[in-house]
Formats: C-alpha cells, structure tokens, sequence
C-alpha cells in the first residue's frame, strides 16, 4: 500500500467571488499584505478593500513583487515590514507576480491566497513557482507541498485584461495535453500521473471549442459563456493536472519538448521583452508534434494557432534559420525532454524546425 497525499486546488469564479474573501480567509488570520504586479493591485485594489470592509481583516500595504519572479526580489520581500508583520498574503495578478508571492509565503511559513488578474497561465493553482534569473532567463520550478489555499478568480476584471495574456495562456494550455500524453506513453502509471493525464485532455478540448470565440469576447471585454470555460481551461484545469503529474516534485509528465523549445529561447532577450509564455509554448507544440510524426494533429494545431494568430513559423518569434545552430543544442540540453518514449535528438528538432517553415510557406 502506498502512503501519499495530493493537494488540490480550491477555487471561486464569477463576478461576486470577492464577497466570499473575509469568510475564506479569516480562519488564518487577520493582518493581510497584498503582493502583486503595479497595474494588476491597480484593478483589484479598490474592489478587495470594499469587500472585506465589514470583515476583520486587515491590509497592512500593498507591495510590488518586483518585475521578475526571482530569488532576488523573495529577498527584497523578506525586508519588508507589511510582509513581516502580514499573516497572510494575498498574490495579485500573473504568472510572476503570484509565484514570486507563492515562493516567498512558503518560504516565510505564511498563508496565500492567490488573486489572477489575467488568464496567460496556472501560476493561481499551481504547488509550484517558476523562477527566473534576474536577467529573465529561465532558472528553475521551485516546488511546494500544496497551492495556495484558495483562488479568486474574478471575471470581469480578468475579461477585461489585454487579450493577449489569454491568446498566450491557451498555448500554455493546450501544451499540457501534448507533453503530458507523449511522456507517459506506453507506461503502466501510478494512479495521480493516470489522473493528471487524463484530466490534461480538459487542457485540449474546451481550447479548440471555445477558444475562436474567447478571444472575440475578450476584445470587448465581455464575460462570456466561452471566455469562462477558457479561463477555467487555462488557471484551474491545467493547475490540477500539474499537481497530479508533478506529485513528487518531478517534471517527468509535466513538460516537454513545447516547454524545452520556450526555455532555450529565453536566452534571447527579444523573447523576455516582447513574447509571452504560452505563446511560445504554443509554437513549441507544433515541433514537439512534428518530432513526433503526429502530422495529424500537427494540421489541426496549426490550423487552431492560424486561426487564433499564434505563432507558427520563426519570424512570428522575431528569429530565422540562422538561429537554429544556436538554438537547437540549447533546446536538447533542457531536462524538459529527459523522460519521453524515446531520445530526442538535434537531428530531430532541427528537421521539424525547417519541416514547420516549410509547411507555413505552402499554407
């Protein structure tokens, strides 16, 4: 018999879930500080503050995380007295803003509550941090026993958020599906990595289905039907399939090949200062698909980015073949592809490489 223990995540959406702040968060204490990104505290900050007015909590300040989700700025956060003195902290905003909040409450020995702000990622339920050099280059994922206590996930400030953070969060998405099934192919699994992979085909479908009309939704900041299911796709879905797959703090079911692609490319500095996560990752996804002979569904991918405007030749990313020399070696040192049903070669990638530029010139 094996002993182990799974924490998942628990979460509130809609349009009144704020209400449900002081009732949630009380039993951990009162004095709150609330770490986030400057335009995401920006949104929320009025709206939290009017919903735990007739609560007996309290905001000792609001504090920027510090632009990267690094190790520096945890230590930047550890001087502060509002973190000191807090009891609990209240994570506002994306991926890097809520990880460097989630690193540093861990750290500390405090409660997190965590506030996403835009739908790009699962940073609200995740049990785990991506860190980042200070330079933005990729660092390492910096795990914990269990997310955040709870997450609010409040519609109508993350519709009202620049489509773009959604556009990249479903490539972030839908790679979980791709990476976690080629992983685990052929392997008689443990019964959470069975449920992680098979709650990963959540991170597919509601994608495909919806996705066209969330980003239309998005552009006028409505909270649709469709923009909600993508939201739930992109910050609840994929955190429970991360936990599950990640359960021993491994990375083996986790990621791939689309993630390996996305982290070599942080060397380039274009990457960090004008490309999102996820919309890389979704570029990611078409190679991690052609490497693996899957043209089938290499076409439907292509044509699902094609329609969304997500990225599938180099020039989308700012890069050429020129760049592949460098590139590709980088891309095959990444412990992202350690564990897949084969080895993953230079030849390999570079050939799907120049196969996807070829094939964006005929379609």
């Amino acid at each position: 018999m094996e002993n182990y223990s799974i924490n998942l995540p628990s979460y509130s959406i809609g349009d009144t879930v704020y209400n449900k702040i002081g009732e949630i968060c009380s039993p951990f204490g009162k004095k709150v500080v609330c770490i986030g990104g400057k335009t995401a505290m920006s949104k929320v900050k009025n709206l939290i503050i009017e919903s735990i007015k007739d609560t007996d909590l309290e905001i000792l300040g609001f504090v920027w995380y510090g632009g990267e989700a690094s190790y520096e700025n945890i230590e930047m956060l550890k001087k502060n007295d509002a973190v000191k003195n807090a009891d609990m902290i209240f994570a506002i905003g994306g991926g890097k803003a809520i990880d460097t909040a989630k690193a540093l409450t861990f750290m500390i020995g405090k409660t997190v509550f965590t506030f996403p702000t835009i739908a790009s990622n699962c940073a609200g339920t995740t049990a785990v941090s991506i860190m980042y050099n200070s330079d933005g280059s990729f660092k390492e994922p910096f795990f914990f026993p269990a997310p955040a206590k709870h997450c609010f996930i409040y519609t109508p400030v993350i519709a009202k958020s620049p489509v773009k953070y959604i556009w990249a969060g479903m490539g972030d998405t839908y790679a979980k599906y791709f990476e976690a099934k080629m992983s685990s192919r052929d392997e008689d699994l443990v019964h959470y990595h069975a449920l992680g992979v098979t709650t990963s085909e959540l991170c597919l479908s509601p994608i495909l289905k919806y996705g066209r009309k969330a980003i239309e939704d998005f552009e006028s900041g409505t909270a649709s039907f469709e923009v909600e299911q993508v939201i739930l796709a992109v910050v609840v879905t994929t955190g429970i399939a991360s936990i599950l797959l990640t359960a021993e703090h491994i990375i083996d079911y986790n990621t791939g090949l689309a993630h390996a692609v996305f982290y070599a490319l942080t060397s380039y500095p274009h990457i960090e200062q004008r490309h999102l996560h996820g919309e890389v990752v979704g570029y990611g996804v078409l190679i991690l698909l052609l490497v693996d002979n899957n043209f089938e569904m290499f076409k439907m991918m292509y044509d699902f980015n094609k329609s969304v405007k997500l990225p599938t030749c180099l020039a989308d990313l700012e890069m050429s073949k020129k760049d592949l020399d460098n590139l590709i070696p980088m891309v095959c040192k990444m412990k992202d592809i350690d564990h897949n049903p084969y080895k993953i070669t230079e030849e390999m990638v570079l050939k799907a490489f120049y196969e996807l530029e070829k094939y964006n010139i005929n379609n």
